[in-house]
């Protein structure tokens, strides 16, 4: 579980193994996590490779991640980063809950899709664009199989109502169908 750290106060951050990361909330929240584990994202690993010495004190910005967003992404780099996680295949031919490990299935339906209820789904949501920005692409891989799987089998009408849009014009559903027509394949 990635460590909060008050902002300056880095007197117990061993900076040869660890960074601190650093949300964009009005206060940042900032979190300890060891290197390696940063460096699942390729964002954050090509910053450290560019640095001189690995012992610098380290604190990275994180353009457009909220600390609660963040904290579940270290969550997963701390967790995977020595444990990789399975590729997930593609298309996906079932539901996600069958094709993952014990671990990634409890931080997917608990928290990410809070209490495994789809509508429930807005930190996924930031979640996949935190590991767009972040260039995690194992993360990111899990976050959009878990849309595709909740997707799957839905019309038109259901996917408005679970992600809340509005009414698409004919040529716009068309247009989807004819993206998402993967999904229908498995």
């Amino acid at each position: 579980m990635p460590t909060k750290v008050e902002p300056g106060n880095y007197g117990s951050v061993d900076f040869s193994k660890s960074v601190v990361l650093q949300s964009n909330d009005q206060k940042p929240v900032e979190f300890v996590v060891e290197r390696e584990a940063a460096k699942m994202s390729g964002l954050i690993k090509d910053m450290l490779e560019d640095q001189e010495g690995d012992d610098q004190q380290t604190v990275i910005p994180i353009p457009n991640v909220n600390g609660r967003t963040l904290h579940y992404v270290l969550e997963y780099c701390e967790y995977h980063w020595n444990n990789r996680a399975d590729p997930i295949d593609k298309p996906l031919r079932g539901k996600i809950e069958e094709v993952l490990c014990a671990w990634d299935k409890q931080f997917l339906l608990t928290d990410l899709i809070k209490g495994g209820d789809e509508k429930q789904h807005e930190l996924l949501i930031d979640v996949i664009m935190a590991a767009e920005t972040l260039n995690i692409k194992d993360l990111l891989d899990l976050t959009c199989a878990s849309v595709a799987s909740m997707i799957k089998g839905k019309t038109p009408e259901q996917m408005k109502n679970l992600f809340d849009l509005d009414d698409f014009t004919p040529e716009e559903e068309e247009k989807i169908r004819e993206e998402n027509r993967w999904c229908e394949e498995s």
